[in-house]
């Protein structure tokens, strides 16, 4: 295999792959194997027509794209490692000569990592956060704890207000007209919670139990189904059931109940205002550390290609679906209640992906200038920790990642050095 590398402009580049006529030859001959069994030549029995004789009557391409398929993997993979790189995307393939008896040659274009140009990195000037813990906040928390042991009880004396477990039967109509997926029974909506079309459960405040209730209602005009979208609507609606949350009482015995630290209310309020004085110190050095980088990315100048963008993007939607397949909810399930597209999220995580790239360009920069570096035994540290979360060995953990993957590690431990170095180093207004 040869390989040619021409640099192009916003940190792209194109690679020129050039795979030998012989391995060429091996992987037609391969395609032509696989694909046999499953083709007709009259005279023939399936599996038994010669090579030549397929491809006099189809046409000698007709294994060249499985072929191909079958080369650009492991010639890309091979690219990868010999072009001296630091790629950063997907590749985005275009076949230049695929003809048996001749070079096999492909290009691929692909981002490269880019450097940050530092501009104001020392003194940073941040506004200091406010960590007072309010008699509001101790209130607020306190309420939270009565919600989670709240016990709902059924209504029947008054309508719905905010806040109600309602169980109602609704059947949609636009124009009159019932519409597929509008019609539901016995359906159990929380009253506040947004979990329907925006204005529905605000239109049934007021609902009276056992009695029909007109929601009219304008589907968003991103609404995932477009024969919807912008459309506005009559659901027929009737309150079958009404439930309400009974928080219980605050005192000593409620107290003792949830604390295994205090025994009394006052006792309680006091555990609550630590705790939240310690949430708040961690809130307020996190904020620290954001706005810090924040400002740094700011002062930065950084030619990052969409390339490099649009591969994370998809990563990171990617990771969102493997998370929610945990959970038992596919993809498909999200975007049909949602009203998400795919289209939709990759936009929608534009700019979560943009911070990310600019704050570890530019704290990678940071570590260069200042010449961080970190010693075997904090990538030992590392690893050990990583082995513990995973209940892996520390030397099954470094197997595990390899070279490339212990040298991301140390890349990491260098970012994080970076990071308290930039704020140690920052002023509070």
């Amino acid at each position: 295999m040869s390989l040619q590398v021409d640099k192009l402009e916003n940190n792209m580049a194109k690679l020129t792959i050039e795979v030998p006529a012989e391995e060429l030859e091996k992987a037609i001959e391969g395609a032509y194997q696989k694909n046999k069994n499953r083709i007709n030549i009259p005279g023939f029995r399936k599996g038994k027509a010669p090579r030549k004789m397929i491809e006099q009557m189809y046409g000698r391409e007709i294994f060249y794209e499985d072929a191909a398929n079958a080369l650009i993997p492991d010639a890309y993979e091979k690219a990868y490692d010999e072009c001296g790189e630091e790629i950063v995307s997907s590749p985005r393939v275009d076949v230049v000569q695929l003809e048996a008896g001749k070079p096999f040659i492909f290009t691929a274009e692909v981002a490269l990592k880019p450097e940050a140009t530092l501009g104001q990195y020392k003194g940073v000037k941040v506004d200091k956060a406010d960590v007072t813990v309010t008699e509001e906040d101790i209130a607020a928390e306190i309420n939270k704890e009565r919600e989670k042991n709240s016990r709902t009880v059924e209504v029947t004396d008054r309508a719905v207000k905010d806040g109600d477990i309602a169980t109602i039967d609704f059947e949609g109509f636009v124009d009159g007209v019932a519409f597929e997926g509008g019609k539901d029974s016995d359906y159990p909506l929380t009253i506040g919670s947004h979990t329907f079309i925006p204005g529905f459960e605000e239109e049934l405040v007021g609902a009276e139990i056992g009695k029909e209730t007109d929601v009219n209602v304008t589907f968003p005009e991103d609404y995932q189904a477009e024969e919807l979208a912008g459309k506005q609507a009559v659901f027929k609606c009737t309150v079958k059931k009404l439930q309400e949350k009974q928080l219980p009482e605050l005192d000593d015995d409620f107290v003792g109940e949830i604390s295994e630290e205090s025994d009394t209310v006052e006792e309680y309020r006091d555990e609550i205002r630590k705790k939240l004085a310690s949430r708040k110190e961690e809130s307020a050095k996190a904020a620290k550390e954001e706005a810090v980088i924040d400002a740094i990315i700011a002062d930065a100048k950084m030619d990052i290609p969409e390339a490099m963008v649009e591969t994370q993007q998809r990563q990171m939607v990617q990771d969102y679906a493997q998370r929610l397949q945990s959970q038992g909810l596919s993809m498909e399930q999200y975007m049909q209640f949602t009203g998400m597209t795919r289209e939709m999220l990759l936009e929608q995580v534009k700019p979560q992906v943009m911070r990310r790239i600019q704050s570890r360009l530019v704290l990678e920069a940071v570590a260069a200038a200042e010449g961080i570096e970190v010693t075997e035994e904090e990538i030992a540290a590392e690893l050990k920790t990583m082995g513990e979360v995973y209940q892996i060995e520390p030397d099954k953990v470094e197997e595990a990642l390899g070279e490339n993957g212990r040298k991301q590690v140390e890349e990491d431990l260098k970012v994080k050095k970076a990071v308290e170095f930039v704020v140690a180093n920052a002023a509070e207004a």
